[in-house]
């Protein structure tokens, strides 16, 4: 009788040492979310130039830092994106070469970081760009509400001085033999 209330005590205790609390565990980490889903909307919308469907995924206050400490509003940058693409016969992001993730500070806050290539073709030349991107987005109520943007301006610069000195070199001699 002792041996069946010992094992009924120690099954009892083995039973209880389970998780007893109800409340679902907060995910901190993960590379499938909301989040991210709202994020690739977004830079799919780019790539398509589809600016309003991207303004819809930043709330109205939303501050951006794209190469730079001075936030902007999401239509200064949209702005931006109309001129900078100007020159550019195609551009789009590599899909194989992206990563998303998606985290929770300890401080309560979701941020989710994007790494992929950037590819564009330059309008009068073809020459080809690749340029590596880090983008960070903080969430809030399922809005982007302030965005941090890195890549290296250096590549698509010196792609269009060579485009333009080329262009130089061609107007010069067309002028020579006429």
């Amino acid at each position: 009788m002792k041996k069946f209330i010992l094992i009924l005590l120690i099954a009892g205790l083995a039973a209880s040492c389970g998780d007893t609390s109800k409340e679902k565990e907060e995910v901190r980490y993960t590379q499938d979310s909301e989040e991210i889903n709202t994020l690739k909307a977004a830079i799919a919308d780019y790539e398509k130039g589809d600016w309003q469907a991207m303004q819809k995924h930043y709330a109205d206050t939303a501050k951006i830092y794209h190469n730079s400490t001075d936030g902007k509003n999401i239509s200064d940058i949209i702005k931006r994106h109309e001129q900078d693409l100007a020159d550019l016969s195609e551009y789009g992001f590599v899909d194989s070469e992206d990563e998303f993730e998606m985290v929770l500070t300890d401080d309560g806050n979701t941020w989710v970081n994007y790494w992929g290539d950037w590819k564009a073709k330059l309008s009068e030349s073809d020459k080809e760009v690749t340029i590596p991107v880090h983008l960070t987005a903080q969430f809030k109520n399922g809005k982007i509400v302030r965005e941090h943007g890195y890549w290296d301006n250096a590549i698509m610069t010196m792609a269009m001085q060579d485009m333009m000195e080329q262009k130089a070199k061609q107007d010069s001699i067309n002028a020579a033999s006429n």
